[in-house]
């Protein structure tokens, strides 16, 4: 087995940097919480360096990594928030202002408003140009269901674009 140029690995990470923080960015929503995302997940793949064999599934296998990361990290926090709010002692958080809502509201942008599952897919798809199929490997979904987040994501996107409130299809009689 020839041996692997350190150099070509180190530039070939490198150029996907930036694409990976920006899929981080779009999963955390926060810049730090991305790098922290980013950071944890190059640490999972230099671990596993040696393993990796297939150079032209670099792209496809951190991004992997990297939902990974941010899928485990977000159930760890719903685990402790969990085990916290049965030891806190503390009344709950007072309820946000109206003035508070609108403001907040108004900083976040139509995409954050997406679910964490269809931001990933339409990151993946329509951001960083993955095919369904790897998008679909990336996530570890079968590929209807990429395709079916996808279209619910585009929708969503656009009615909340038009100013609308999400509709809610109406249901349909099958005679």
């Amino acid at each position: 087995m020839p041996l692997r140029d350190a150099t070509a690995d180190d530039d070939r990470l490198r150029a996907l940097l930036p694409r990976l923080w920006r899929f981080a960015r779009s999963l955390a929503g926060d810049p730090a919480a991305a790098d922290d995302l980013v950071q944890s997940a190059l640490e999972r793949a230099l671990r596993g360096w040696d393993a990796h064999r297939d150079d032209q599934a670099l792209q496809a296998w951190l991004f992997s990594i990297l939902y990974r990361r941010f899928i485990d990290e977000t159930r760890r926090t719903r685990r402790w928030q969990r085990l916290l709010g049965l030891l806190a002692a503390s009344p709950p958080p007072l309820a946000p202002s109206p003035e508070q809502v609108h403001d907040e509201r108004a900083m976040l942008s139509h995409f954050g408003e997406l679910p964490p599952e269809h931001r990933a897919v339409l990151m993946l798809v329509a951001v960083e140009g993955f095919t369904y199929q790897q998008a679909a490997d990336t996530l570890g979904v079968p590929i209807g269901t990429v395709m079916s987040r996808l279209s619910r994501a585009r929708e969503r996107l656009r009615t909340l674009g038009e100013g609308q409130a999400p509709l809610v299809p109406a249901l349909r009689r099958i005679k």
